[in-house]
């Protein structure tokens, strides 16, 4: 399957440079994935969407400020760096600026010494393995340090830096945001409560993988980065009880998808725990752990748009790709959302 047939124009000024005032007014196209009819909705109509006894399944990462700037100790030359994986204690993958220039055994120092790191090991595509080293609580020090990593085709400064995290982020880790559950509001959640529909959460940490376009001309030969998860058994049971009362799971975003979509038996039974998961979903696979997603308008030639192909079909999602576009919906991390059903 060619790269090329998941891509698409996009018009610039569609690309959502900041959030919209409030969250749930954003608006929202429904697709049927079996019709492949559509409808234009606000994110706050979502629970008419669903049924009683429905669940919808969150990811409840929290964003750390993951890009510093620093020097090398020896030379002063200036340093960047993205954390994005905690591989060990107190050592992490990271994406490297100059790369080439950071060989095993370098020192790079942050604000004078606050944080040290040393150069570890070397891998592909700029990566470099970093042992840190600091006093004291890492994400406090991170607070004090980092700044938040957005999205490349963000220009404009994030006034506000909540406005990148979901009301319900809580486990810290990710280098990018969930960005289907940043329309969710308290009124929405207490709407979907009233409605008798089940919200659970999961965790899985965003990796680079999100912002990594695909540039094989055959998706087969694209790798993904892998991402760490987990998932209590209280929060599998539920999903199960729902499969088994013949309700609908619902994933909130690419996250929670390929989350459920990792652990599912072929049956569709999910069992809690931990791990870490570098699932590739396109078109041809079947879908075991979900019923129906929430998610954003995505990157032409993403893995994440050839997931919602693979969910609601190719030819479907390119007319809803197509259709939003003429509607100027906004596009990306800042923009509007989509319901598959």
């Amino acid at each position: 399957m060619k790269t090329d047939e998941f891509n698409f124009d996009l018009p610039e000024n569609l690309i959502a440079q900041h959030p919209i005032a409030k969250r749930d007014n954003s608006k929202m196209l429904t697709l049927n994935r079996s019709t492949g009819d559509v409808e234009h909705k606000r994110f706050y109509d979502i629970s008419e969407n669903l049924e009683t006894g429905d669940t919808l399944v969150l990811n409840d990462t929290k964003v750390i400020p993951a890009r510093l700037y620093g020097n090398k100790k020896k030379t002063g030359g200036k340093v960047e760096v993205l954390l994005v994986a905690e591989e060990q204690e107190k050592t992490w993958l990271v994406m490297a600026r100059p790369a080439k220039k950071l060989k095993v055994g370098t020192d790079i120092l942050f604000k004078e010494g606050l944080l040290e790191g040393t150069v570890v090991e070397e891998r592909e595509e700029g990566l470099r393995l970093v042992k840190f080293h600091y006093t004291g609580d890492f994400y406090k020090v991170l607070d004090e340090l980092g700044e938040m990593p957005l999205p490349p085709y963000i220009g404009e400064t994030l006034q506000n830096p909540e406005r990148y995290q979901t009301i319900y982020s809580k486990n810290r880790g990710s280098v990018a945001a969930p960005t289907a559950g940043l329309h969710f509001t308290e009124d929405v959640m207490q709407a979907l409560k009233e409605k008798g529909v089940n919200i659970v959460y999961i965790t899985l940490h965003v990796g680079l993988g999100t912002f990594k376009p695909v540039e094989a001309e055959n998706i087969l030969d694209h790798k993904m980065h892998s991402e760490f998860y987990h998932i209590s058994t209280e929060v599998a049971d539920i999903i199960n009880q729902t499969k088994i009362n013949g309700k609908k799971v619902i994933g909130v975003g690419t996250t929670s998808c390929r989350t459920l979509e990792s652990i599912a038996d072929k049956n569709g039974r999910i069992q809690g725990g931990s791990g870490w998961t570098d699932i590739f979903i396109y078109p041809g696979y079947k879908f075991k752990g979900i019923d129906g997603l929430i998610t954003n308008f995505h990157l032409p030639k993403s893995t994440l748009i050839m997931l919602v192909s693979a969910f609601a079909g190719r030819e479907n999602t390119m007319k809803a790709y197509k259709e939003a576009i003429d509607q100027e919906y906004r596009f990306y991390s800042f923009g509007d959302a989509m319901f598959i059903k």
